[in-house]
């Protein structure tokens, strides 16, 4: 792996990880980018690499017709639709410095994988982008092989890439709610209350398990 070593890469995932956590991180990230879509092959070679592995991890559809990054292996919203990239690449967190490095090890792994299946990567375009998305999902299958060297790095990334659409981990999640964040939508997400709070009348089990301590707070806080 060129440029920093696994250690750097993984101390930024968790370290992004970390900061989601313990902040909100209320910054908003940017959905599907309409004027970066219309660009297509303009984007950044280490940007369609990203953004490929993120629509194999998190499938959704293309963004404008003839879209190589995205497969359009199904239809409705994917990682990318729900803001992957603004996740991935903001400057509040420390990965973005290294996401160019990421990229280029993809990149390095799908031409290896292209070698070994005899498959011709078309020259004006990334290497794993330019796999199928049959052999960008048997390729991140290998990614995730028990031993890999680069294991924990694709674990961290490919979390991140669930919490981007699971969770709209990159915004507010009351805000990203209100505004139809297309990953919150998908899933089926609850809206908050009037006053943003989300509150849950119905018990899991449909029963009480125990009775409320008297000394709870009105915020719902223990004693």
């Amino acid at each position: 792996m060129t440029g920093p070593d696994r250690r750097d890469v993984l101390q930024a995932l968790t370290g992004t990880l970390a900061l989601l956590a313990v902040s909100g991180f209320p910054a908003k990230a940017a959905t599907t980018d309409t004027a970066t879509a219309a660009l297509g092959s303009a984007e950044p070679w280490s940007t369609q690499t990203l953004l490929a592995f993120a629509d194999t991890l998190v499938p959704g559809e293309r963004r404008f017709p003839g879209d190589v990054v995205i497969a359009g292996a199904v239809t409705g919203p994917g990682a990318v639709q729900a803001g992957v990239l603004g996740l991935l690449g903001s400057p509040l967190l420390p990965l973005a410095p290294l996401l160019p490095s990421l990229a280029s090890l993809l990149d390095a792994r799908a031409v290896a994988y292209a070698t070994l299946h005899l498959i011709w990567l078309p020259p004006d375009r990334p290497p794993f982008v330019g796999l199928s998305f049959r052999h960008r999902t048997a390729l991140v299958g290998e990614l995730f092989d028990e031993g890999g060297p680069d294991l924990p790095v694709w674990q961290v990334l490919a979390l991140l890439v669930g919490l981007a659409f699971d969770t709209a981990a990159a915004s507010d999640t009351a805000h990203a709610a209100a505004e139809g964040h297309p990953g919150l939508a998908w899933i089926g997400f609850p809206p908050p209350g009037p006053d943003g709070l989300w509150r849950f009348p119905d018990f899991t089990y449909g029963r009480a398990l125990a009775a409320l301590h008297p000394a709870t707070t009105p915020s719902g806080s223990p004693a």
